[in-house]
């Protein structure tokens, strides 16, 4: 007897015959896990739903930008307003006006920022900025570092890469490449010969200051530090990626994170995304006003969207900062994704499972090894076996975390401690499964 193929099953099946692998974002695909990704029909809250009506507890919050959680009152209604005034001008608008002076008030180390649609979009021309601010080629990147799929970033990127083990993408040609210095995150004395070698031609440094492309793996203080100091001392831009911790892992950024650790401490650039536009797409990069004036219409620096600067997209990400920015808000949303990870750790200890994990503010990872990793080799040594066992497991228990070993996760303010605690018991369900 025959079972009848669930309504994910068909949607897969019409979906590969009209998109390449049936999905628009390769991670979608569940191929680094197997099985069928899910068709999700609607989300509320913490929760979304499957095309067989399935409840899932969600920890991807659309990777990332939905802080609030899904569907928050306030963001609906800023949305819905803006949706009967217009969808799209190709004209300004005073509410990019609104978003840009509050995200400059959130992240004082700009004076200005471009918005924009993605955060490719955004890395792509923070690259292209740096070069034109200095008039040089060269820049420094990291392994496992993600900063979209703009070609010349295409190398050691982590992310989708790391999961399909590609160290970087066909369609690329060595000459793209060839002024991109690829380094091992967290290693100073690789940075400093780099600079020391190649300092005069580096436009700038980019890097992930907390790297959700290899799950969850902090810049060390150090090493942070010291990216600012040669980057000052050789005329280098130091740029913070913050698509992914920007807004998410405090309310100033990884950026506020590290300047508590190193007096003065900020980046030359930033390049952001995801909460900042509580889940449409919606990106930006700013800098010092002499830097930002070197773009166009100011500068000879060229960046131009049809859609930048989004009616709709800019009153989503208001709304999501207005609400981010009350008092408690990071304590509460802190508290319950170290109640998490702290409680995933104790659940897979009690069953003999190599398991740790860290968070700062609501982003969080975990890998099945003893000791946090540091660096991307080492990121690399986790069991991937392991995981996809976990995946499927929490899945099958209404728990729907990242469908890759290497993707961070991330907890909402929908979130409650009675989520947090189903979620830890269904773990260690999966862990005594793991154990034997």
């Amino acid at each position: 007897m025959t079972s009848t193929p669930s309504r994910n099953d068909i949607l897969f099946e019409r979906a590969k015959r009209v998109i390449p692998g049936g999905v628009n974002s390769p991670v979608r695909a569940f191929r680094a896990v197997g099985g069928t990704p899910r068709f999700i029909t609607r989300a509320q809250g913490a929760y979304m739903w499957d095309a067989d009506g399935k409840r899932y507890t969600d920890y991807i919050v659309s990777w990332g930008p939905m802080i609030l959680g899904h569907g928050h009152p306030a963001v609906i209604e800023a949305v819905q307003k803006a949706l009967l005034e217009g969808f799209s001008f190709g004209a300004p608008t005073e509410r990019e006006v609104e978003l840009a002076e509050a995200i400059l008030k959130l992240m004082p180390s700009m004076d200005m920022v471009r918005l924009v649609s993605s955060g490719t979009e955004a890395g792509m021309s923070t690259i292209r900025l740096a070069r034109g601010a200095t008039g040089r080629s060269k820049f420094i990147k990291f392994e496992g570092c993600y900063h979209g799929h703009a070609d010349a970033l295409l190398v050691k990127a982590g992310s989708g890469l790391a999961t399909f083990g590609n160290p970087t993408s066909a369609g690329v040609p060595p000459e793209v490449v060839q002024h991109t210095l690829v380094l091992e995150y967290n290693n100073i004395a690789q940075l400093e010969q780099c600079f020391a070698e190649q300092g005069k031609d580096i436009a700038c440094l980019m890097m992930e200051p907390i790297c959700g492309n290899m799950n969850f793996v902090r810049a060390s203080v150090p090493f942070v530090k010291r990216c600012r100091e040669l980057c000052t001392q050789y005329g280098a831009l130091l740029v913070f990626d913050e698509v992914m911790t920007g807004f998410r892992v405090a309310l100033g950024g990884a950026q506020s994170v590290y300047a508590k650790e190193i007096p003065g401490f900020e980046p030359d650039m930033t390049v952001m995304g995801k909460v900042i536009g509580g889940g449409m797409p919606l990106a930006a990069f700013g800098a010092k006003r002499a830097v930002m004036e070197h773009l166009a219409p100011l500068g000879t620096v060229y960046q131009a969207g049809t859609l930048s600067g989004n009616p709709v997209a800019t009153a989503c990400g208001l709304a999501t900062l207005k609400e981010i920015s009350k008092p408690g808000f990071y304590d509460d949303l802190s508290r319950k994704t170290k109640n998490l990870i702290s409680g995933l750790c104790q659940a897979a200890a009690a069953e003999g499972v190599p398991f740790c994990g860290d968070s700062e503010g609501g982003m969080m990872g975990f890998y099945l090894l003893p000791t946090l990793p540091t660096t991307y080799s080492q990121v690399m040594k986790s069991d991937s076996a392991k995981f996809n066992q976990l995946f499927h497991g929490l899945l099958e228990r209404g728990v729907y975390i990242a469908p890759a070993l290497y993707e961070a996760g991330f907890v909402s303010a929908a979130h409650t401690d009675d989520d947090i605690a189903q979620t830890v018991a269904a773990a260690r369900e999966v862990f005594k499964l793991i154990s034997k």
